[in-house]
């Protein structure tokens, strides 16, 4: 009798423990509780620490209070002037109302089930609303504003909060991609022709220019070349004048000495004349060809 006893004893004491253990629950910094009585919500446990409840009858359940991710597949969104591009966008969302959370998405996972759709759904319905070119501009952050405010229009009964959204890329597909690729390809080769164009234009213009200088540069040598010339030419016909006046004999026997050299070149120069020509007459005979 006395070892049934301290069986029984012991087996009591047992489950004293465990109720004791399964009495308390530790809070995380970086979560919120919601105390359960048999699925009945009673309690949001929002301080971090070591907390208490009803053993076997309540149980806890335990959410993160940071801020959480959402990733959307890459959407295919029509713009308002008909073009088609490839949008790929994510959110960020935390819990703020555990309770409510509880009673509409239950846990994570049902969350992101949720939330999914209404992203993708907030995306096409806004951007839908706005021409390719708006993307590309300055009004892409409003943009994502006004989905994240659409977003929280959605999920108002949620218990939750989306606290941003934001654009990864927003793409035109591929085939659009590589039509505008080739478009822009033959728009620069067409620019390109165009300076060709406009410095071939250019360096003929400026060649013209250059011969025309050369042209004007080398008259104005010849001229000047010209006149110095006759300058030279009339100054030598001066001194030969006075010369020629000074002594006419002597003048006459030397331009036939020069004329002597001219024809009759060192070598084998034969040159047939009449022995009488005015020529030969300073052959015999001085300077006054006697």
């Amino acid at each position: 009798m006395s070892r049934a006893m301290g069986f029984a004893l012991g087996l009591l004491g047992l489950v004293v423990l465990i109720a004791l253990f399964s009495s308390f629950y530790f809070v995380n910094q970086t979560e919120e509780a919601l105390v359960l009585q048999f699925g009945a919500p009673q309690a949001v446990v929002t301080d971090p620490g070591l907390h208490f409840k009803t053993p076997l009858t309540q149980n806890v359940v335990f959410f993160d209070k940071r801020v959480l991710m959402l990733d959307a597949p890459t959407e295919e969104v029509i713009a308002s002037d008909k073009k088609r591009m490839m949008v790929d966008a994510f959110a960020r969302w935390r819990i703020v109302d555990p309770l409510r959370f509880y009673q509409s998405l239950i846990d994570h996972d049902t969350a992101i089930m949720r939330l999914t759709p209404i992203l993708s759904s907030s995306v096409r319905r806004v951007l839908g609303s706005q021409s390719f070119a708006a993307m590309l501009s300055g009004k892409r952050a409003m943009l994502m504003i006004d989905i994240k405010n659409a977003m929280n229009q959605d999920t108002a009964g949620f218990g939750i909060k989306i606290v941003d959204v934001r654009i990864r890329h927003a793409d035109l597909p591929q085939a659009n991609s590589l039509a505008i690729y080739q478009r822009m390809q033959k728009e620069r080769e067409r620019e390109a022709a165009e300076y060709r164009a406009e410095g071939d234009e250019t360096a003929q213009r400026i060649r013209a220019r250059a011969a025309r200088e050369v042209t004007v540069l080398t008259a104005e040598a010849t001229r000047e070349s010209e006149i110095l010339r006759g300058e030279g030419d009339a100054e030598k016909t001066r001194i030969l004048g006075q010369a020629y006046s000074q002594d006419a004999d002597f003048f006459g026997f030397y331009r036939s000495m020069q004329a002597y050299q001219d024809a009759l070149p060192g070598g084998s120069t034969t040159v047939v004349l009449s022995p009488n020509s005015d020529f030969f007459k300073y052959f015999g005979h001085g300077p006054g060809g006697k």
